[in-house]
């Protein structure tokens, strides 16, 4: 198949492609539903009840989205926490999550199918490669479970991966004649709008807007004509748009145009105050080499266990060799390893650890960015089957035993992997279990209290209690309530005066060792209604304010 016959719409394999990956999300969600575990990700909750105090609050208002976490997914799952059920159940945080995996699974389908028709030295086989890749990527245990949950990492891919197919299409589609670039800079401003999307969900797609528009600023340089680098520079801005708007909301709000990344809830930060006094930092701090290790390694843990996992990435960089010797043409394919520097630069010099079992500290945690990396794994393992096949010289017989094998690798690896039970699941489940039962008995606690009284609390970590209990928002008063633009300190704000003379807000005080509501009251004398104790969390005690 030729440049002029690729496939680009929403054809019917396309949308076979869609209906598959829709029953294996639905399918997925259900099992972890029934289960009661798509709230086991602390960040889920988070980012479910940061989207539900934008209008469940007692100061409502778009500021309740925060800083350090990006907009987006709080936006998108605004609708469908308006309902107490989805709110307790998690469900809302969950649909949008769901949908994006759809897109993203026939995201990288169209990547493939495209990039491989168009290509001259191995036509045949393109739709293998496609379906290949798709399956790889949409049956990977990891993310079928973390689509299921809040998490933004399902939403993300899906915009990463939207964005490299159209900014390929603009790459295919450029040139002089002027229908070709008509069609050339719909492209463009579509992988725009993803990219935008992406940097507004993560950070790692601001790190993808900086290469994408020095690729456009290089193709506009050495183009031809007025209307090519008007397109390059209104690309340019598009993609440093979100970026400038979010340094210039910080600004304003904040006072502090990087309160995102060093403010007191950044991961620098977290990560300082959780630091233990002569312990070494976590591993791959100030060192490039041994914190893109680690991010290979998590990635690699999503896909296979043990020796297996090795053969994954070689398979992956034997693509990309191949690609970029065969195919130099489709060389932007190659964007999707951008994750590896962004990772490597943000666990090196941003405060962000990730522990994987194979080496120490021999745990998990953040193991999910490995996810990151899936896209790589799923393209480049699909196209070093292709070219494989493609390059067979004994005939139809030996183009199906490599797929074959290609398909059985991939199929025993993700076997393994539900073995041994998804990392990503894994994770959530060891780190949430007593997060889960101190909430569980403050649940219950809390719903024995009349229905209609008022709490002072800080949610910063317990919120789901509240989330548990179906106590909504409005009747807390917690940090949320604290007017950030009050610098350096705000005495008159209503978190403040709260903490200042709890019984004149507040019928009741909830209150976690150690934390700022229980600085505030500890010592006051206020009768004690109820205490939770569970090993490895701070205590949990319910004090009558009035």
């Amino acid at each position: 198949m030729t440049n002029a016959t690729a496939k680009h719409g929403w054809d019917r394999e396309t949308a076979w492609v869609a209906v598959l990956a829709a029953c294996a999300s639905l399918i997925s969600f259900l099992i972890y539903f029934r289960r009661g575990d798509i709230l086991l990700f602390g960040d889920a909750v988070a980012h479910i009840n940061i989207a539900r105090r934008v209008f469940d609050s007692r100061t409502p208002g778009l500021l309740q989205l925060g800083t350090v976490w990006l907009p987006l997914p709080h936006v998108l799952m605004m609708p469908f926490l308006v309902s107490k059920w989805m709110w307790q159940t998690g469900v809302g945080g969950s649909i949008p999550s769901m949908v994006a995996y759809v897109l993203g699974v026939t995201g990288i389908f169209r990547l493939v199918r495209t990039a491989a028709a168009a290509s001259e030295n191995a036509p045949s086989g393109s739709g293998k490669a496609a379906w290949f890749a798709a399956a790889i990527f949409g049956l990977n245990p990891n993310l079928l479970y973390v689509q299921a949950t809040a998490m933004t990492e399902s939403l993300y891919l899906a915009l990463f991966l939207w964005s490299v197919v159209y900014f390929g299409e603009f790459v295919r589609g450029g040139g002089e004649a002027e229908f070709r670039w008509r069609a050339a800079k719909r492209s463009l401003w579509k992988c725009g709008a993803c990219l935008t999307g992406a940097c507004l969900t993560r950070y790692d797609g601001w790190f993808v807007a900086l290469a994408m528009a020095a690729l456009v600023i290089l193709y506009g340089w050495r183009a031809p004509g007025v209307d090519v680098r008007r397109t390059v520079v209104e690309f340019v801005l598009l993609a440093a748009a979100v970026p400038v708007l979010w340094f210039t909301y910080n600004a304003i709000v904040y006072r502090n145009p990087l309160e995102f990344a060093n403010g007191p809830y950044s991961a620098r930060a977290i990560e300082k105050k959780t630091a233990v006094p002569g312990f070494p930092p976590h591993p791959g701090t100030n060192n490039l080499p041994v914190a893109a290790a680690y991010f290979v390694k998590a990635a690699e843990f999503s896909v296979a266990r043990e020796h297996w996992q090795t053969a994954w990435l070689g398979l992956a960089l034997l693509g990309s060799v191949a690609l970029g010797l065969r195919e130099r043409q489709r060389a932007w394919l190659l964007l999707l390893w951008l994750p590896v520097p962004f990772y490597m630069l943000s666990v090196a010099y941003g405060g962000v650890p990730i522990f994987t079992p194979a080496w120490w500290p021999h745990s998990l945690y953040n193991i999910r960015y490995g996810l990151q990396l899936l896209p790589v794994l799923g393209v480049f393992v699909a196209l070093a089957a292709w070219y494989g096949a493609s390059s067979a010289v004994r005939g139809e017989a030996t183009r199906w035993a490599i797929w074959a094998l290609a398909v059985g690798f991939a199929a025993v690896s993700y076997v393994s992997v539900w073995q041994a039970g998804p990392g990503c699941y894994r994770e959530a489940w060891v780190n949430s279990r007593t997060r889960l039962e101190i909430e569980d008995r403050l649940a219950e606690q809390l719903k024995r209290l009349p229905p209609d009284a008022s709490f002072l609390m800080y949610l910063g970590e317990h919120v789901g209690a509240l989330q548990e209990a179906g106590i909504p928002l409005r009747r807390t008063i917690s940090e949320g309530n604290h007017r950030v633009w009050k610098q350096p300190s705000d005495p008159e704000g209503l978190w403040e005066r709260a903490l200042a003379s709890p019984a004149g807000y507040a019928d009741f005080v909830v209150a976690f060792d150690g934390d700022t509501v229980w600085q505030a009251v500890h010592g006051l004398g206020l009768p004690v209604v109820a205490r939770s104790e569970v090993a490895g969390q701070h205590a949990a005690t319910i004090y009558r304010a009035r």
